[in-house]
Protein backbone atom coordinates (compact mmCIF):
# COMPACT_ATOMS: atom_id res chain seq x y z
CA UNK A 1 0.00 0.00 0.00
CA UNK A 2 1.00 3.08 -0.60
CA UNK A 3 0.49 6.19 1.66
CA UNK A 4 -0.93 9.24 1.02
CA UNK A 5 1.07 12.24 0.80
CA UNK A 6 0.26 15.56 1.87
CA UNK A 7 1.19 18.64 -0.52
CA UNK A 8 3.21 21.04 0.69
CA UNK A 9 1.89 24.55 2.02
CA UNK A 10 2.66 27.23 0.32
CA UNK A 11 5.33 29.93 1.66
CA UNK A 12 3.98 32.89 3.57
CA UNK A 13 5.20 36.39 3.50
CA UNK A 14 5.85 37.60 7.31
CA UNK A 15 3.99 40.72 6.58
CA UNK A 16 0.44 40.92 7.53
CA UNK A 17 -1.15 43.19 5.82
CA UNK A 18 -4.30 45.36 7.16
CA UNK A 19 -6.97 42.90 5.73
CA UNK A 20 -5.49 40.31 8.20
CA UNK A 21 -5.21 42.60 11.16
CA UNK A 22 -9.31 42.26 10.98
CA UNK A 23 -9.41 46.47 11.76
CA UNK A 24 -12.58 47.86 10.21
CA UNK A 25 -11.11 51.54 9.47
CA UNK A 26 -7.91 49.90 8.17
CA UNK A 27 -9.58 47.81 6.14
CA UNK A 28 -11.64 50.37 4.56
CA UNK A 29 -8.67 52.77 4.51
CA UNK A 30 -7.04 49.90 2.26
CA UNK A 31 -9.93 49.38 0.11
CA UNK A 32 -10.34 53.07 -0.31
CA UNK A 33 -6.89 54.11 -1.35
CA UNK A 34 -5.72 52.12 -4.40
CA UNK A 35 -3.20 53.04 -6.78
CA UNK A 36 -4.42 53.31 -10.44
CA UNK A 37 -2.78 50.22 -11.79
CA UNK A 38 -4.51 48.46 -8.82
CA UNK A 39 -1.50 48.28 -6.45
CA UNK A 40 -2.58 48.78 -2.85
CA UNK A 41 -1.21 50.49 -0.48
CA UNK A 42 -1.45 51.63 3.01
CA UNK A 43 -2.84 54.87 4.12
CA UNK A 44 -1.17 57.63 5.58
CA UNK A 45 -2.09 58.67 9.61
CA UNK A 46 -4.11 61.66 7.90
CA UNK A 47 -6.24 59.10 5.68
CA UNK A 48 -6.94 57.36 8.53
CA UNK A 49 -8.36 60.39 10.90
CA UNK A 50 -9.68 61.60 7.92
CA UNK A 51 -11.99 58.57 7.66
CA UNK A 52 -12.71 58.01 11.53
CA UNK A 53 -13.52 61.78 11.29
CA UNK A 54 -16.02 61.02 8.87
CA UNK A 55 -17.33 57.77 10.63
CA UNK A 56 -17.66 59.99 13.67
CA UNK A 57 -19.66 62.33 12.30
CA UNK A 58 -22.04 59.74 10.38
CA UNK A 59 -22.59 58.47 13.71
CA UNK A 60 -22.98 61.18 15.76
CA UNK A 61 -25.53 62.49 13.08
CA UNK A 62 -27.68 58.81 13.57
CA UNK A 63 -27.40 60.02 17.25
CA UNK A 64 -29.10 62.84 16.93
CA UNK A 65 -31.56 61.74 14.57
CA UNK A 66 -32.08 58.92 16.77
CA UNK A 67 -32.61 61.34 19.66
CA UNK A 68 -34.97 63.26 18.31
CA UNK A 69 -37.16 60.70 16.90
CA UNK A 70 -37.24 59.32 20.46
CA UNK A 71 -38.35 63.15 21.70
CA UNK A 72 -40.80 62.79 19.10
CA UNK A 73 -41.85 59.53 19.95
CA UNK A 74 -42.26 60.93 23.77
CA UNK A 75 -43.75 64.21 22.89
CA UNK A 76 -46.65 62.21 21.11
CA UNK A 77 -47.21 60.12 23.42
CA UNK A 78 -47.60 62.87 25.97
CA UNK A 79 -50.28 64.45 23.77
CA UNK A 80 -52.07 61.34 23.84
CA UNK A 81 -52.50 60.99 27.33
CA UNK A 82 -53.45 64.58 27.65
CA UNK A 83 -56.21 64.03 25.16
CA UNK A 84 -57.30 60.52 26.51
CA UNK A 85 -57.55 62.78 29.76
CA UNK A 86 -59.60 65.23 28.13
CA UNK A 87 -61.88 63.58 26.48
CA UNK A 88 -62.22 60.53 28.62
CA UNK A 89 -66.05 61.47 29.37
CA UNK A 90 -66.95 62.13 25.51
CA UNK A 91 -68.74 58.68 25.01
CA UNK A 92 -70.31 59.03 28.21
CA UNK A 93 -71.31 62.67 27.43
CA UNK A 94 -72.54 62.04 24.13
CA UNK A 95 -75.13 58.90 25.81
CA UNK A 96 -76.30 62.10 28.18
CA UNK A 97 -77.31 64.55 25.57
CA UNK A 98 -80.91 62.12 25.01
CA UNK A 99 -81.49 62.59 28.63
CA UNK A 100 -81.01 66.15 28.20
CA UNK A 101 -83.06 66.66 25.60
CA UNK A 102 -85.93 64.23 26.50
CA UNK A 103 -85.96 66.47 29.85
CA UNK A 104 -85.94 69.91 27.67
CA UNK A 105 -88.71 68.73 25.07
CA UNK A 106 -90.91 67.60 28.57
CA UNK A 107 -90.18 71.04 30.49
CA UNK A 108 -91.42 72.57 26.64
CA UNK A 109 -94.65 71.19 26.77
CA UNK A 110 -97.20 73.90 28.30
CA UNK A 111 -100.54 71.70 29.17
CA UNK A 112 -99.23 68.70 31.28
CA UNK A 113 -100.88 66.27 32.63
CA UNK A 114 -99.62 64.19 35.97
CA UNK A 115 -99.84 61.02 33.81
CA UNK A 116 -98.22 62.07 31.06
CA UNK A 117 -95.41 63.91 32.97
CA UNK A 118 -94.73 60.66 35.05
CA UNK A 119 -94.43 58.94 31.68
CA UNK A 120 -92.08 61.43 30.58
CA UNK A 121 -90.10 61.22 33.75
CA UNK A 122 -89.45 57.16 33.30
CA UNK A 123 -89.15 56.96 30.30
CA UNK A 124 -85.82 59.86 30.70
CA UNK A 125 -84.77 58.05 33.43
CA UNK A 126 -84.24 54.46 31.45
CA UNK A 127 -82.30 56.74 29.20
CA UNK A 128 -79.73 57.65 31.52
CA UNK A 129 -79.95 53.76 32.86
CA UNK A 130 -79.22 52.93 29.63
CA UNK A 131 -76.72 55.73 29.36
CA UNK A 132 -75.28 54.56 32.61
CA UNK A 133 -74.86 50.71 31.55
CA UNK A 134 -73.29 51.43 28.40
CA UNK A 135 -70.61 53.23 30.63
CA UNK A 136 -70.10 50.29 32.75
CA UNK A 137 -71.37 52.95 35.86
CA UNK A 138 -73.10 50.08 38.23
CA UNK A 139 -75.89 51.06 40.92
CA UNK A 140 -75.87 49.48 44.08
CA UNK A 141 -78.27 49.42 46.92
CA UNK A 142 -76.98 47.36 50.22
CA UNK A 143 -80.28 47.14 52.13
CA UNK A 144 -79.87 44.16 54.32
CA UNK A 145 -76.32 43.32 53.26
CA UNK A 146 -73.32 43.61 55.82
CA UNK A 147 -71.91 46.98 56.34
CA UNK A 148 -68.21 47.12 54.34
CA UNK A 149 -66.64 50.25 54.87
CA UNK A 150 -65.34 50.20 51.02
CA UNK A 151 -68.78 50.63 49.30
CA UNK A 152 -70.96 52.36 52.40
CA UNK A 153 -70.67 55.63 54.09
CA UNK A 154 -72.45 55.29 57.21
CA UNK A 155 -74.01 57.87 58.62
CA UNK A 156 -75.95 56.69 61.95
CA UNK A 157 -76.71 53.53 64.00
CA UNK A 158 -79.89 52.57 65.13
CA UNK A 159 -81.77 49.86 66.80
CA UNK A 160 -82.99 47.15 64.59
CA UNK A 161 -84.13 43.66 64.98
CA UNK A 162 -81.28 42.84 61.97
CA UNK A 163 -77.85 41.52 63.28
CA UNK A 164 -75.68 43.75 64.45
CA UNK A 165 -73.48 45.84 61.46
CA UNK A 166 -76.30 45.45 58.99
CA UNK A 167 -77.42 48.20 56.74
CA UNK A 168 -80.87 49.06 57.84
CA UNK A 169 -81.64 52.09 55.61
CA UNK A 170 -80.10 53.48 52.42
CA UNK A 171 -80.48 57.09 52.25
CA UNK A 172 -79.06 57.48 49.05
CA UNK A 173 -77.66 54.13 46.51
CA UNK A 174 -73.98 53.98 45.63
CA UNK A 175 -72.40 54.37 42.27
CA UNK A 176 -69.67 52.26 40.74
CA UNK A 177 -67.34 52.51 37.57
CA UNK A 178 -64.85 49.57 36.43
CA UNK A 179 -64.91 48.46 40.40
CA UNK A 180 -63.80 52.11 41.27
CA UNK A 181 -66.72 53.44 44.13
CA UNK A 182 -68.02 56.53 42.31
CA UNK A 183 -69.94 57.42 45.40
CA UNK A 184 -70.42 55.06 48.43
CA UNK A 185 -74.16 54.21 49.28
CA UNK A 186 -74.89 56.44 52.33
CA UNK A 187 -76.58 53.88 54.92
CA UNK A 188 -77.63 53.80 58.47
CA UNK A 189 -76.51 50.26 60.41
CA UNK A 190 -77.89 48.08 63.08
CA UNK A 191 -76.33 48.81 66.28
CA UNK A 192 -75.57 45.90 68.44
CA UNK A 193 -77.64 44.17 71.02
CA UNK A 194 -77.11 45.13 74.13
CA UNK A 195 -75.69 42.46 76.35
Amino acid sequence: MQEAQTPPLPETDEKVGADELKCPVAGAAAEAVATPEGNDTMPSIEELLKIAELKAAENHDAWLRAKAETENLRRRAQEDVTKAHKFAAEKFAAELLAVKDSLEAALAVEAQTAEAFKAGVELTLKQLVAAFEKSSVVEFNPLGEKFDPHFHQAIAMVDAEQEANTVVNVLQKGYALHERILRPALVTVAKPKAA
